[in-house]
C-alpha cells in the first residue's frame, strides 16, 4: 500500500497523508514528477505504457513519471521512478525541477535531463513500461494527433525541448 504526504496549496507539507486511490480531499495536494530524458541529438526518451496498465494504457509518455510516496523529497521521487521504471540510476541531489505544473490535487515538478543513454542496456519495469524509443518532438506532436500519445498540449512539448539546456523562460546562453 502506497502513501502520500499531503501539502497545502502553498505546498507546505500537513501532517496528514494518503493512500494512493484514495480521493484526495478539496485543498490537499500530493507530489507528482516527471523526468524527460534527451540525448545528444535532440531526441526525448519515450516510453509505451502497458496495456493493462490503468490509466492511459497502451499509450506512449515521457520519460518516466510517478507520485512521490511518503518522505521523499522531490529530487529522490524522480531518482526512485527513474531506477524502478528504466533501470537508470542518477544522483539529483541539489537539483531543481525545471518547472512545476499545478493541476487538480497535485504539483507536477518535471525534471530535464541531458543523457545518451544506450536504450537496449535499460531494465523496464514490466509492469509499467512495455517498450522506449528516442524521438524529436515534432515526432510527439505526431503521435499526438494519431492518438497514440498521451494528448498533452504540444506547445507544453516543444517547451520541454526548448528548455532542455537552461532554467527559466528566457533563451539564455
Amino acid at each position: 500500500m502506497e502513501h502520500w504526504d499531503i501539502y497545502n496549496i502553498n505546498r507546505e507539507k500537513t501532517d496528514k497523508t494518503m493512500v494512493r486511490g484514495n480521493k484526495i480531499e478539496n485543498g490537499d495536494f500530493h507530489l507528482v514528477v516527471h523526468a524527460c530524458i534527451f540525448n545528444s541529438s535532440g531526441q526525448m526518451l519515450i516510453q509505451k505504457r502497458q496495456p493493462f496498465k490503468t490509466g492511459w494504457s497502451g499509450m506512449w509518455d515521457l520519460s518516466v513519471g510517478g507520485s512521490a510516496v511518503s518522505g521523499d523529497t522531490s529530487a529522490k521521487a524522480i531518482e526512485r521512478e527513474l531506477f524502478e521504471e528504466l533501470g537508470f540510476e542518477i544522483d539529483l541531489s541539489g537539483v531543481r525541477p525545471h518547472l512545476t505544473i499545478n493541476f487538480d490535487g497535485a504539483f507536477d515538478d518535471i525534471y530535464l535531463i541531458n543523457r545518451d543513454i544506450d536504450i537496449s542496456s535499460l531494465k523496464l519495469q514490466y509492469e509499467e513500461v512495455e517498450t522506449v524509443k528516442w524521438a524529436r518532438s515534432d515526432e510527439i506532436c505526431k503521435m499526438i494527433d494519431e492518438g497514440i500519445f498521451i494528448p498533452y498540449y504540444k506547445n507544453y512539448i516543444k517547451l520541454l525541448f526548448d528548455m532542455r539546456h537552461n532554467y527559466g523562460a528566457a533563451d539564455i546562453k
